[in-house]
């Protein structure tokens, strides 16, 4: 990353400057945790309740911010953004004082008598650096995991998305411990001046490139990290199915979040020769149910993040190698950042939409001649964070969940297993590792301790030398559990 620019509004690098207040955050922050601050159970608490009183009081602020980064409907930016953190304060205070309770264990007879627990502590200062297709829900969610687990924490939200950047820098400074939890916004230079500081934990949202400068960065310090990446997430389409329902969900899951920028959002689908054209169709007909029949009017779908993004989406479209293959859509209008929903079919292999992940409204279909065939071409690919699979057929069901390796997957639906709050979320191999959600989050963001506890009695003369024969096979016999062989060792002693 290179951070030697000039702020157009200040003589002087920004690096200087910022290298030099991040630290200052840095350091500020390590004082308060190690004061013990933010362990105390009444900390997490009121940092909790304080960020549900912001989803409560500043409903219209936040969609409005979404409306001006995203042009998101609202029904949408509530129910993705604003409550899905709302929903995820409300979780951690229920079960908060039960996810901090030492979780008790067994013991072997190595260590007869004593009791083992495993007691989950905060990691420390944690660094959350969160994207903007969601900027909201995203940035939040992970913070809230940390402050339960009763960590200092800076948000680093994305720059892409500045309406909601400032107004969550606003909102978190007027309410939350300004003492240990930060915002820090900005671009380049402020992530790069992060990333030179020690944290306790990297939780990163976004792509594959950036995570793999992260995790460079991380390694300096032995710095553990989360990235919650992306991939190509495929669907696979059975041919025995409810076809209306199967099209109304993939739909929901592509162009219903975000106009498909979304990391869990169907990538591409796999289907039969044979069954190809009946799936189009069935897409056509709801895709107009949806969004009418000019989808760049539509108040239902999102725009294009940025002319950047929107120009990447034209690249894909235009590229010569699906050049009439367009069966679905195809508009676009750039002056309002709007791509239709776009569905082709049988893209070459080499073709930019099947090697890139595409991040936006446009879908490719890829044909096999049998249905099973599908399980094979996925796993040629790079691990997905999502797939998905519709059929009655058992016996696919079973081996796509055993034989198909992804973040997750859902059958017969779309993308709403990330709404499970009692399901892990996060990547494998390339598309990201850890997971949060729920209880998750608050054990991403601990440290589980182990504590074995032991009184002054019992103390055998067994495990102090010298070693006797006899004693050597009673202590064989207890390291391996084998009662037989104790109760001879002890009539042997």
């Amino acid at each position: 990353m290179d951070v030697s620019v000039f702020h157009p509004m200040a003589p002087g690098p920004v690096v200087d400057r910022t290298a030099q207040n991040v630290e200052r955050v840095s350091q500020d922050l390590r004082s308060v945790y190690r004061s013990g601050k933010t362990k105390s159970v009444e900390w997490r608490v009121s940092q909790l309740k304080s960020l549900l009183r912001i989803t409560t009081h500043y409903e219209k602020d936040i969609l409005e911010a979404l409306r001006s980064d995203l042009n998101k409907p609202e029904l949408e930016a509530f129910s993705h953004e604003v409550y899905g953190v709302s929903s995820s304060c409300e979780l951690a205070l229920k079960e908060l004082h039960r996810w901090m309770m030492p979780e008790k264990v067994k013991t072997s007879m190595i260590n007869f008598p004593s009791t083992g627990e495993i007691v989950s502590e905060p990691l420390g200062v944690v660094l959350v650096i969160s994207t903007w297709n969601y900027p909201f829900k995203l940035s939040l969610d992970p913070v809230i995991g940390a402050i339960a687990a009763g960590n200092a924490v800076v948000l680093k939200p994305s720059e892409v998305a500045p309406a909601t950047s400032s107004l969550m820098s606003n909102l978190l400074g007027e309410y939350m411990d300004p003492s240990a939890v930060k915002v820090v916004e900005g671009g380049v230079p402020e992530t790069t001046a992060l990333l030179e500081q020690k944290w306790d934990k990297i939780f990163y949202t976004g792509n594959g490139k950036i995570g793999r400068i992260i995790l460079s960065a991380a390694a300096k310090h032995l710095t553990p990290v989360v990235l919650e990446l992306g991939g190509k997430c495929p669907v696979v389409v059975d041919s025995n199915i409810d076809l209306k329902v199967a099209a109304r969900r993939i739909i929901a899951g592509k162009w219903g979040c975000n106009n498909g920028q979304t990391c869990v959002a169907p990538d591409y689908v796999m289907t039969t020769k044979e069954f190809a054209s009946t799936l189009i169709d069935a897409l056509s007909s709801e895709l107009k149910k949806f969004y009418g029949k000019d989808p760049l009017q539509s108040k239902d779908l999102s725009t294009i993040i940025n002319s950047r993004h929107f120009d990447r989406l034209t690249k894909l479209l235009d590229d010569e190698k699906i050049s009439g293959k367009v069966v679905i859509g195809g508009q676009r209008d750039k002056a309002n950042l709007k791509i239709a929903p776009t569905v082709i079919l049988d893209a070459p292999e080499d073709s930019l939409i099947i090697n890139e992940e595409i991040f936006g409204p446009l879908l490719p279909i890829v044909t096999v001649d049998k249905i099973e065939d599908c399980i094979g071409l996925i796993n040629s690919k790079g691990k997905p964070l999502a797939a998905y699979l519709f059929t009655n057929d058992e016996k696919l069901k079973e081996e796509f969940v055993r034989n198909v390796s992804a973040g997750g997957m859902a059958i017969n639906e779309t993308s709403m297993h990330i709404a499970e709050s009692t399901l892990p979320f996060g990547g494998v191999g390339e598309s990201g590792m850890g997971s949060y959600h729920g209880k998750f989050s608050f054990d991403t963001f601990s440290h589980k301790k182990a504590v074995l506890r032991r009184g002054f009695a019992g103390d055998a003369d067994i495990r102090y030398p010298p070693f006797t024969p006899e004693k050597v096979k009673l202590l064989k016999a207890m390291i391996t559990g084998d009662i037989l062989g104790i109760s001879r060792a002890l009539i042997g002693l």
